[in-house]
């Protein structure tokens, strides 16, 4: 098949173009736009309190002045530590108005986590609420790394909230270009050293117009609400909150995923737009209280993060009358890269086709250059505008991932003849569990540092709630007396706690090749057998 052969654009429906033209404009002047247009529309609703797009506007403008006088200038990074919330929105804007560069940071990192994230990034300053500002202590990192709260019922000096209400929205200075790094998300690598990747205006850009072509018979409608379940700190949650600024629609945050408080929510806004991992879907549907209409809201559901069971997705349609839209996408790509058509032929289990303006193409994992066959599995490799720039100081990694245009992305696919992909695998060891990203290395290099550990092996294990569960085979020292609990505990100390094992398996020896190197797949193997998978 040759490299300009796209049979998948003979599928996109009628009325989805090819090609999108997108504008040389970056992030903030998306939210001006809106703020010019839908002044009056809500931007944020949080709890009992509401902002609307002219209040937002407004917000960012005085909290990007009062950084610019505490010597901010344009390129620095400065980490977001809070949930979904107002303070996210807020502070998000505020950075992009400044020319500063937002560094995703989780608000459940620990120290060591928090510490390498900001090490590498070289960050200036984390905006966090104040129940946050121990961990910044024990990084060590307090004299390079500027606190900022985010508490709206403390008003000290640095605080975003007395900024809103005290400082003057005059800062002069815009002169970012779209071509400049705007957000640093970290995601994991195979040697399990977190890397930042680097998105650009253009990246962000390109794909808000790139998605919403590809759904506008939805999202053109006025009316929209989304309840933002998402992790604003993850790249699906931050690109959806965006686009959703970019309509003048609302925005629901949910700092924590608590199912009776999201159905309250479901009620109570009544959202259009639901994006979220299977582990949410299948809360939602198995939820005791869960009434017939209460999910006939909904117009558009986007299933990301992880693959989503074919029974979950018939079940919730069944429910709602609304298909989940199965899609693919990743963190070095901004976002987006495939969809299922919205109208027109979906294929269940498949990613889809590839958006406008993006190319994507299956080759051999032994060089590279090959284009595998119709049928034939190889990696998958995307080329597009919101392809990132590249790894934060990190040439090597880089040039590796991105060669001649093209983001080899590690996952292993396959195309059928109408141009529609499918993942069949990882290249890489990396677990998905409940939507979030888990690299082996990093868990395995935490419980080496338990003194009673000898070897230890870390892998997901198939779950139909989380998708993959985090499993760990250890081998303990000799006279080690050590339990189950006392490893999770261990490890509930040094890390967030989605990336704890919930399985440990004790060993007297693990499976090994001739050089002594610990044979990961084997245990995959062996795991799949008892399951008969």
């Amino acid at each position: 098949m040759s490299g300009l052969n796209k049979p998948w654009l003979a599928f996109y429906p009628q009325e989805v173009s090819h090609q999108v033209e997108i504008p040389s404009i970056t992030i903030y002047d998306v939210l001006e736009r809106t703020a010019r247009l839908h002044s009056s529309n809500i931007a944020i609703s949080d709890g009992e309190r509401e902002i609307t797009y002219s209040q937002l506007k407004e917000a960012c403008e005085r909290i990007a002045s009062a950084l610019y006088r505490r010597g901010y200038r344009k390129g620095d990074r400065i980490g977001i530590m809070v949930p979904n919330s107002m303070e996210y929105g807020l502070s998000f804007f505020a950075i992009q108005r400044l020319g500063g560069v937002v560094v995703q940071v989780n608000p459940n990192f620990q120290p060591a986590e928090l510490e390498h994230l900001l090490k590498d990034s070289e960050a200036t300053g984390v905006i966090a609420f104040r129940e946050q500002k121990e961990k910044l202590k024990k990084t060590g990192l307090v004299d390079q790394v500027t606190f900022i709260a985010a508490d709206r019922e403390i008003f000290e000096e640095d605080n975003l909230h007395h900024w809103i209400l005290h400082e003057s929205p005059d800062l002069s200075e815009k002169d970012v270009q779209p071509e400049e790094l705007a957000v640093l998300t970290y995601t994991g690598g195979t040697t399990g050293r977190s890397k930042g990747v680097m998105i650009t205006h253009t990246n962000m850009i390109a794909n808000l117009y790139q998605s919403f072509e590809t759904n506008k018979s939805v999202l053109s409608k006025a009316g929209h609400c989304q309840l933002g379940i998402s992790p604003l700190y993850h790249g699906m949650g931050l690109f959806s909150f965006v686009q959703f600024v970019k309509m003048g629609a609302k925005y629901v945050p949910v700092a924590k995923f608590e199912m009776d408080r999201i159905l309250e929510l479901i009620r109570k806004h009544q959202p259009t737009y639901f994006t979220g991992s299977p582990t949410m879907y299948i809360a939602i549907l198995n939820h005791p209280d869960l009434q017939k209409d209460d999910l006939s809201c909904f117009q558009m559901c986007i299933g990301g993060s992880a693959p989503l069971p074919i029974e979950v997705m018939k079940n919730f349609e069944q429910n709602t009358g609304v298909p989940i839209i199965e899609g693919y996408g990743l963190s070095e790509a901004t976002c987006a890269v495939m969809r299922n058509p919205l109208i027109g032929q979906r294929k269940v289990g498949s990613i889809g086709l590839p958006i406008p303006n993006t190319d994507v193409k299956i080759v051999d994992t032994a060089t590279g250059t090959k284009e595998m066959s119709v049928g034939e599995s190889g990696e998958l490799i995307v080329k597009g505008p919101q392809v990132m720039k590249g790894y934060w100081k990190n040439q090597e990694e880089t040039e590796r991932t991105i060669r001649d245009g093209w983001l080899y992305t590690g996952d292993i696919g396959t195309m059928d003849s109408e141009g529609y992909f499918y993942i069949v695998g990882r290249k890489k060891d990396m677990i998905i569990t409940g939507g979030f990203n888990v690299y082996p290395v990093e868990v395995e290099e935490v419980i080496y540092q338990h003194p009673a550990v000898l070897e230890a092996c870390v892998y997901g294990v198939p779950d139909p709630y989380r998708g993959e569960t985090i499993k760990a085979v250890i081998v303990l020292g000799r006279q080690a007396n050590v339990t189950e609990e006392d490893i999770q505990s261990w490890c509930r100390e040094r890390l967030t706690r989605y990336k704890v094992p919930r399985l440990i398996e004790f060993r007297e020896a693990l499976p090994k090749t001739h050089v002594g190197k610990i044979l990961r797949s084997k245990l995959v193997e062996e795991e799949r057998k008892k399951q008969n998978i």
